[in-house]
């Protein structure tokens, strides 16, 4: 058993190590492949093996206990005596955890006294219960000297604080690796950048604000037309970007600051303000006030298209 043993355990360090240099793919991606493959079926193969044995047994002791029933029943009647079966190792593991007496032995745990026929047991809890009870009290006087008593642990408010001191660390470190672009909403203006616009087209585009908008500006039943020189929140970057960031809730458009950084929302403040002009077919009819300052001259928007 222990030569069986010792080949498993090689066979699955085997498995292990030779594919180590290799590069991994996904098991569910080629399963026949991986490098773990083998370690895997040699794992399902001893599990098998493991609950075969199991069942055979389990099936010989069945038999040969059913074997001794026979001869103990064979030898009682031949004795003139009064079968008794044998109790289960199942039965005989529950009376002993439950400290059970059998229903035969009743009267050696019946207590002297009755009431309208009735007459009272004295059981005792199980041990395991006891034993059970008596660990809770011994963990309460463990966690009082740990938590309360020692301070050798934090307690949950403590430990969640201290929590909240490392994630801001890890994140004060992140921003400080990824430093972003600073924006002053009162001095922002329209800049005709390429990269910047088509970064605003595509969240314009990925967060379904043509659902609303179209995808061309042209504006539908719910939103507004953002091509023509009409605005109803104002038409300057600046309020263009408060309206993207805080939304118009009444109206149905939701605060896109709260999911968009706010240098995303710029690129799509610098998108909506680049169609201005551009006379989508089918645009809807304006609404709001006339704001020329908003519509970038022609050789800015030439630039941004």
């Amino acid at each position: 058993m222990k030569k069986i043993c010792f080949g498993i355990l090689m066979m699955m360090m085997t498995a292990t190590t030779s594919f180590a240099g290799d590069a991994v793919k996904s098991f569910k991606q080629d399963p026949f492949s991986h490098p773990h493959f083998a370690l895997y079926v040699v794992l399902i193969m001893f599990i098998i093996t493991i609950v075969l044995v199991s069942i055979a047994i389990l099936y010989v002791v069945k038999t040969l206990n059913m074997f001794t029933a026979d001869a103990e029943r064979e030898k009682a009647l031949k004795l003139g005596n009064t079968y008794v079966p044998r109790p289960s190792f199942w039965a005989r593991l529950s009376q002993k955890m439950n400290a059970s007496v059998p229903v035969a032995d009743e009267r050696s745990i019946e207590m002297h006294h009755s009431y309208d026929g009735i007459k009272e047991l004295d059981n005792h809890l199980p041990p395991w219960w006891t034993y059970l009870f008596y660990g809770t009290i011994a963990w309460s006087v463990i966690y009082i000297v740990v938590f309360h008593l020692s301070d050798s642990l934090p307690l949950q408010t403590e430990e969640y604080e201290s929590e909240l001191v490392v994630a801001e660390q890890q994140a004060q470190r992140l921003r400080a690796s990824q430093p972003q672009e600073q924006i002053d909403v009162e001095k922002l203006v329209y800049n005709a950048d390429a990269k910047l616009i088509e970064n605003g087209k595509a969240v314009f585009v990925d967060n379904n604000c043509g659902a609303c908008h179209r995808g061309d500006g042209g504006g539908n039943t719910i939103g507004p037309n953002l091509t023509d020189e009409y605005w109803l929140h104002g038409g300057q970057a600046k309020e263009i970007f408060t309206t993207i960031k805080a939304g118009v809730i009444d109206k149905g458009m939701p605060a896109w600051g709260k999911s968009l950084s706010p240098q995303k929302v710029r690129d799509v403040t610098f998108f909506i303000m680049s169609l201005q002009g551009s006379k989508p077919e089918n645009g809807k009819a304006p609404q709001g006030e006339k704001v020329i300052q908003a519509a970038p001259s022609d050789t800015l928007r030439s630039a941004a298209l």
